[in-house]
C-alpha cells in the first residue's frame, strides 16, 4: 500500500474545475514531483490533500485513512505538513517563535527536533531572535521548512520551494530536502524548476490543465522529448 493513494479528485472553485479526477500515489521513502504550467492543478491537489479546498469527489487515503472531508488541524496530526508557496513566516515573530508554532498541537518535549531543525539549518539557530520579516528570502524559506518538519510530519509537502531565490540559495534549498528525505520523510514537491525537481525526485507527475498528462521514473520523463521541450528549456 502506498502512503498516499489520491484517486479520482475532483476540486471545484464555483463553476471552474480546477483539478479533473486525478490519481497519483506517493510511497514511504519518495521523493515525487507535480510539474506542470502556472494554473495547472498543482497547488491545488496540495490544498485539498492538506485540507485547505474541501474536494467534490475522490478519495484522498493517507496510510488508509480517507482524508477528504476532515478538518486541516485533523490531517496534520496524522502525519502531513504543507510549506506553503511564498513561505508565509510569522514576520513579527521571532526565528524561534516561528519554530514553535510549528509544534503547537504537539505535548511533548520540542528539544530533539529543535536540535536537528538548528543542525539542518544552522542560519536559524544563529539568528534564533531575530524577527523573522527582516530574514532574506532564502532564509524565510529554511525557515518555513523548518517550522513545518517541528510537526514531526511523515509527508513532507513543498509548493515553490526556489521561488524568487537566488541560483546559489536555489541549490542550498534543494540539498536540503534531500537530506531531510534521506532522513527518513516523504516529500511531495511542487516546482517550476522542473530541472532541479528531476533532479532529486523518484518519480515525477506531469499536470497539464487541472490533469495528469504523463507519469513514471523521474529520470525517464526528464529525457522525454516532450518534458524536455515544454517544462526543461531544451529541444
Amino acid at each position: 500500500m502506498a502512503m498516499l493513494e489520491v484517486r479520482d479528485l475532483e476540486v471545484y472553485y464555483g463553476v471552474i474545475q480546477a483539478i479533473k479526477g486525478i490519481s497519483f500515489d506517493v510511497d514511504q521513502g519518495e521523493i515525487v514531483a507535480l510539474i506542470g504550467a502556472n494554473g495547472a492543478g498543482k497547488s491545488s491537489t496540495l490544498r485539498s490533500i492538506v485540507g485547505l479546498v474541501r474536494p467534490e469527489g475522490g478519495s484522498i487515503q493517507f496510510e488508509g485513512t480517507e482524508l477528504a472531508g476532515l478538518p486541516t488541524d485533523q490531517i496534520v496530526s496524522k502525519g502531513i505538513t504543507l510549506v506553503p508557496e511564498g513561505r508565509r513566516v510569522f514576520s513579527d515573530l521571532t526565528v524561534l517563535e516561528n519554530l514553535k508554532i510549528g509544534a503547537y498541537m504537539r505535548k511533548d518535549s520540542l528539544d530533539e527536533d529543535l536540535n536537528w531543525v538548528h543542525d539542518l539549518f544552522p542560519r536559524l539557530k544563529e539568528r534564533s531572535w531575530q524577527l523573522a520579516g527582516t530574514l532574506s528570502g532564502g532564509e524565510q524559506q529554511m525557515l518555513a521548512i523548518g517550522r513545518a518538519l517541528m510537526c514531526e510530519p511523515r509527508l513532507l509537502m513543498l509548493d515553490e520551494p526556489s521561488l524568487g531565490l537566488a541560483p546559489n540559495i536555489v541549490l542550498q534549498i534543494f540539498d536540503l530536502i534531500e537530506s531531510i528525505n534521506k532522513q527518513g520523510t516523504t516529500i511531495l514537491l511542487i516546482e517550476q524548476n522542473a530541472n532541479m525537481a528531476m533532479s532529486i525526485s523518484h518519480r515525477a507527475y506531469v499536470m497539464e490543465t487541472g490533469a495528469i498528462a504523463m507519469h513514471g521514473d523521474a529520470g525517464e520523463l526528464a529525457n522525454d522529448p516532450r518534458v524536455k521541450k515544454a517544462y526543461l528549456g531544451n529541444k
